[in-house]
């Protein structure tokens, strides 16, 4: 399958948990490949049409910096993934701290928003490109002692309708998936006793962005999709 031949594919996150899911899933699909996150590595995915590029994307000049990089090298950014995110829970709003809330705005909101900033230009230059960004199945659904979580995840999924809405004059596409809880290693970890069976296949989340990604996905626009699973 060659659904993303020619492509260039800016992946970050692309060598954690569900983030090697996603790098396969692309390379397999015929996309080049880079991988952004502040350790990888060009060993983490012995592939041709892999590229690593280490970067921290805490601040907008470092996004403008990577996105920059990209374009001297390939010469466009058809696909950005932003899979980068994290977790904290365990603490009602009320007892979470400033530290947990800005991490969780780090991770899951303002990096999404500098790395989206940095590429809308180069895309709306070239006539089109795709944003894509992993949520969550709690941006929607919020429960309880996540709220910090939440708030970041839903902020994500506003922030992808918006340029959604912005730049569909130059055929910019922007969808969110929602995950619920997936298996992963660290979430294997973090719960030894629950069933992985019920769980979300990080393939399947993977195979969700590459057909959102393809020509086949290219009127999916503004969608939160969910992939739920037997949480349904």
């Amino acid at each position: 399958m060659n659904a993303l031949a020619g492509k260039v594919a800016l992946i970050t996150g692309a060598n954690g948990g569900l983030g090697r899911f996603v790098t396969q899933a692309f390379l397999a699909a015929g996309a080049k490949v880079v991988g952004v996150s502040r350790s990888i590595q060009a060993s983490d995915f012995p592939h041709p049409g892999f590229a690593a590029l280490p970067a921290e994307l805490s601040g907008g000049e470092a996004a403008r910096k990577t996105a920059g990089d990209i374009m001297t090298r390939f010469g466009r950014i058809d696909v950005l993934v932003h899979v980068m995110g994290g977790f904290a829970g365990g603490t009602s709003v009320a007892e979470t701290d400033d530290a947990t809330l800005d991490k969780m705005l780090d991770l899951n909101y303002r990096s999404a928003f500098f790395m989206a900033r940095a590429v809308l230009p180069h895309m709306r230059q070239q006539g089109g490109g795709r944003i894509l960004a992993v949520a969550s199945r709690q941006a929607v659904e919020p429960g309880v002692m996540v709220g910090a979580y939440s708030a970041s995840k839903a902020a994500l999924v506003a922030l992808i309708r918006t340029i959604a809405l912005e730049n569909k004059d130059r055929n910019v596409s922007a969808n969110t998936v929602l995950p619920g809880t997936m298996d992963t290693p660290a979430n294997r970890a973090a719960d030894p006793k629950a069933d992985p069976l019920q769980w979300v296949q990080p393939a399947q989340v993977a195979a969700l962005l590459v057909h959102l990604a393809s020509d086949a996905g290219a009127q999916v626009t503004g969608a939160a999709i969910p992939i739920y699973g037997r949480q349904v």
